[in-house]
């Protein structure tokens, strides 16, 4: 649910500032290649476009990004607007980007990177590309920008930077890493925000599949929530530690929850954010440990079932009084609503968005820490929560307006301008 996270946040953001804007979602699909759908947004209906594009061996497709591109690097060479124009109408994908006044790019969150190899770091940047090849207004959203290790990332990355109106970073290492690419010439295009994600607004689910915690609970048990990874718990996409955790992630969910339930007297409850029953979706690891500690914790210990969209399991997150997620954007859901995260980490993007809203000792990096020192930390933050929720709720108002104002100084074609009615 962190990509929905993002894109709903993102919306959020452009409505806030231009209610009346037509929004298209450009992404890959198998689905029909233009089709137009009905979601609720903030509370708020809004009609979206979606423009699917191909990332395959299928070149003769002629929405697959590589056509794409190639089909926009050959619309320079004709010198007749009209003709241009005429082919660009007859490709439903190019008519859709050429009509859009900005392009603006999130690339999942963390993608635009090398570190989980080029195959997906083409994936997000050849959509950039195509907006740069037909002179569209790029802005890079929010994320974690880097690290780019090879020299054809650094290079691609390099390209596409330079030539974008805006780019935002949702850490402060990100704005160092850009600044070092694009060159001093080019930092003022370069940007700090909070990830987009902080202004999402929770939704009440329908019902909400709670196993193993009775609805009446104890009055004296704080209510612990914990997201467990199944992209952690099998390895990695490579099955093999490929993150570099120095810690069994499995035993330390199960040090977790004995720590919560015999120690501290807490309720704990699992909490999925990937749904399905993919091999990384975290819903059937969640089961599998419910169901092998359902019968030692009976009624103290329990699983959130079932699949819930992105507002809705924030607002299932919420009714948390604790939270340890090994999710980025699960800890966001619950730092957003005042309420005390730790963070198990896997990468550099968990430490550098939490030390923007001031919790960066809520992190426990997993490929630094061992177990005993994760316990520590989540511990430490279990006996500060009430002064921890204390200061998120002083931070997070602030924070979500800034959030807001993202596209309040968007640049637009030809001194075009938005007011907001």
């Amino acid at each position: 649910m962190g990509v929905s996270a993002l894109t709903a946040g993102t919306i959020t953001c452009v409505l806030h500032q231009y209610p009346s804007a037509e929004i298209i979602l450009l992404g890959y699909g198998k689905e029909k290649k233009v089709f137009t759908q009905q979601f609720l947004v903030g509370g708020r209906g809004v009609s979206l476009t979606f423009v699917n594009m191909r990332f395959s061996k299928n070149f003769y497709l002629s929405n697959n990004i590589v056509m794409l591109i190639l089909f926009s690097l050959g619309l320079k060479l004709i010198p007749s607007r009209t003709l241009r124009n005429k082919l660009v109408g007859r490709n439903a994908c190019l008519r859709h980007v050429e009509e859009a006044d900005v392009v603006a790019a999130m690339s999942g969150g963390d993608s635009f990177s090398d570190i989980y190899g080029l195959r997906r770091f083409f994936y997000v940047s050849l959509p950039q590309l195509l907006a740069i090849f037909m002179n569209k207004k790029l802005v890079v959203m929010p994320q974690t920008l880097g690290p780019f290790e090879g020299n054809i990332a650094r290079t691609v990355a390099g390209y596409i930077l330079t030539r974008a109106t805006l780019i935002y970073s949702r850490d402060y290492a990100g704005l160092r890493s850009v600044r070092s690419l694009v060159g001093p010439n080019n930092n003022g295009q370069v940007r700090f925000s909070h990830d987009v994600a902080f202004v999402l607004e929770p939704s009440v689910p329908a019902r909400v599949d709670c196993v193993g915690i009775p609805a009446q609970r104890r009055e004296d048990a704080p209510l612990v929530g914990i997201n467990i990874s199944g992209l952690l718990f099998m390895g990695g996409y490579t099955r093999d530690n490929m993150f570099g955790l120095r810690v069994e992630y499995d035993k330390l969910m199960d040090a977790l929850i004995e720590l919560f339930i015999r120690q501290k007297n807490a309720d704990v409850v699992l909490i999925p954010h990937v749904f399905g029953r993919e091999s990384e979706s975290d819903s059937p690891v969640c089961e599998r440990i419910y169901e092998a500690f359902r019968t030692k914790y009976a009624g103290k210990i329990g699983y959130v079932r079932g699949t819930y969209n992105q507002s809705e399991i924030k607002h299932i997150i919420g009714r948390c009084d604790f939270f340890v997620g090994s999710r980025m954007h699960a800890c966001i859901a619950a730092l957003s609503q005042n309420i005390p995260a730790v963070a198990v980490a896997y990468s550099d993007k968990f430490l550098g968005v939490m030390e923007t809203v001031g919790v960066g000792a809520l992190v426990a990096d997993a490929r630094k820490m061992s177990s005993e020192e994760i316990l520590g930390v989540v511990n430490r933050a279990f006996e500060q929560r009430a002064s921890l929720r204390s200061e998120l709720q002083l931070k997070m108002p602030a924070i979500r307006q800034a959030v807001l104002g993202l596209f309040s100084n968007m640049p637009l074609p030809n001194g075009m301008s938005f007011r907001r009615a």
